[in-house]
């Protein structure tokens, strides 16, 4: 989705319908805005439902302070102004009231950024803002004083977050990230102490560049590729709204019968992907143009490393990353259906995961399937996209319920015996 090409109006629209959709904001709460290029600042109106805006609704405020539109602007309209004064490289503001940051807030406590990878390359670090009524001037002050310090991103005390960013897009990237990483956080409190990524992993994760592969142009594009671009696309959509990706984290791949494979590509919002963003890779080489995601070394030598995996995918769901980010064991021996799709998973530590591919393809097998990378995602591989999907989909589940059982009391796992019984009745090696 071309962005830059969208009318602000309709920018407004497409944010504040998917933080909604998404369950990050409320009926009455958050605010958007965007700077023109002509000083005027577009921003979403005061008092009007933000599950059924249009860009009608949105409103135009210019330079001079008059307003066009049919509302009045958001109250909040102060400290966006504020902002943009003090910060002349942002373009836009994002404010809302997730669940997981309001949490934060509330506690007066700023999430960490640095539990999984790449979130703070994209969030950056973050500062809290002093307590002020909303709407006021107070307020407005009090956070652009800290923009004003070079935060991007900004807690506010017992209210919520604001987010600047180059445009609407980079901002909402922000936040999404940072309210996945809050939860995460919060989540993985309930089983154990979370360990934070070290600094030379960090250092390791914002060096790393992408794979010079070459490139190749395709003549052509067979009907087996184009039915797996559409069928991934569908995956990934659904990935999405089953918050198993997020805009800025997931990677899918699937390998065609001539053992050419696709992956999604880097730094394309997994909620707007199409069938002609996805990557191509071709006796080592990627489809010319497009630059796939940083982890396609790794699929290579999963897929050189074993013929009877089709698919792999790697993501980040909150509830299975809180046993990348604890010391607390995953243990699939829930019910059977668990220990049947997922086996005995293992986990890869954070010093092979970005480092030594082949450690990490050596460690899959019929009897483990599913490794959880330490700080880093849950991998997952099938013989097929949905039977991929249904062992990620398995995994968050059982991590789920492993979670809300401990919050009830002891666990009671399934016996040495009855899992002897499960591999009898399903013929498991």
């Amino acid at each position: 989705m071309k962005f830059d090409l969208m009318h602000p109006a309709d920018q407004l629209v497409t944010i504040m319908n998917r933080i909604y959709n998404c369950g990050l904001t409320t009926t009455s709460g958050g605010n958007l805005s965007i700077l023109s290029n002509n000083g005027d600042i577009w921003i979403t109106p005061s008092g009007i439902d933000k599950g059924t805006l249009t860009r009608n609704d949105m409103c135009q405020v210019k330079p001079d302070g008059t307003i066009i539109g049919i509302h009045k602007p958001s109250v909040e309209l102060p400290f966006h102004s504020s902002i943009y004064k003090r910060r002349p490289d942002l373009k836009a503001v994002l404010h809302a009231h997730p669940p997981n940051l309001v949490a934060f807030s509330v506690a007066r406590q700023l999430p960490n950024v640095n539990l999984v990878a790449n979130a703070r390359q994209i969030c950056g670090t973050i500062s809290m803002a002093k307590y002020a009524v909303p709407g006021s001037k107070t307020l407005g002050e009090n956070i652009a004083k800290e923009f004003e310090r070079g935060f991007d991103t900004v807690l506010l005390e017992n209210h919520g977050v604001c987010v600047g960013g180059s445009n609407l897009f980079d901002a909402f990237e922000k936040f999404e990230t940072l309210e996945y990483t809050a939860g995460l956080e919060i989540i993985a409190g309930k089983i154990g102490t979370t360990h934070p990524l070290p600094e030379s992993a960090l250092r390791l994760i914002v060096t790393q560049d992408h794979l010079n592969m070459g490139d190749f142009k395709p003549d052509s594009h067979t009907p087996e590729e184009c039915a797996a671009r559409r069928d991934m696309i569908t995956m990934i959509k659904r990935a999405y709204a089953q918050r198993l990706f997020i805009s800025t984290q997931g990677t899918y791949s699937a390998r065609l019968s001539d053992n050419t494979f696709l992956i999604t590509p880097h730094g394309v919002d997994r909620a707007y992907m199409s069938e002609s963003d996805l990557v191509l890779i071709k006796n080592g080489m990627n489809e010319h143009g497009k630059i796939p995601s940083r982890s396609v070394l790794l699929h290579k030598h999963i897929y050189e490393k074993h013929p009877e995996v089709n698919s792999i995918l790697g993501a980040n769901p909150s509830h299975a990353m809180a046993f990348a980010i604890t010391d607390k064991p995953f243990d699939t021996r829930t019910i059977p259906e668990s220990y049947i799709v997922l086996r005995d998973v293992k986990t890869a530590p954070i010093d092979i995961v970005y480092t030594r591919h082949n450690s990490v393809a050596n460690m899959f097998s019929e009897k483990t399937p599913v490794l959880i990378c330490k700080n880093t995602s849950i991998l997952v591989t099938g013989t097929s996209l949905l039977h991929a999907f249904d062992r990620l989909e398995v995994t968050e589940a059982t991590a789920r319920s492993i979670i809300s059982a401990h919050d009830l009391g002891n666990l009671v796992h399934i016996s040495d015996d009855e899992v002897a019984e499960i591999k009898t009745a399903f013929n498991l090696s």
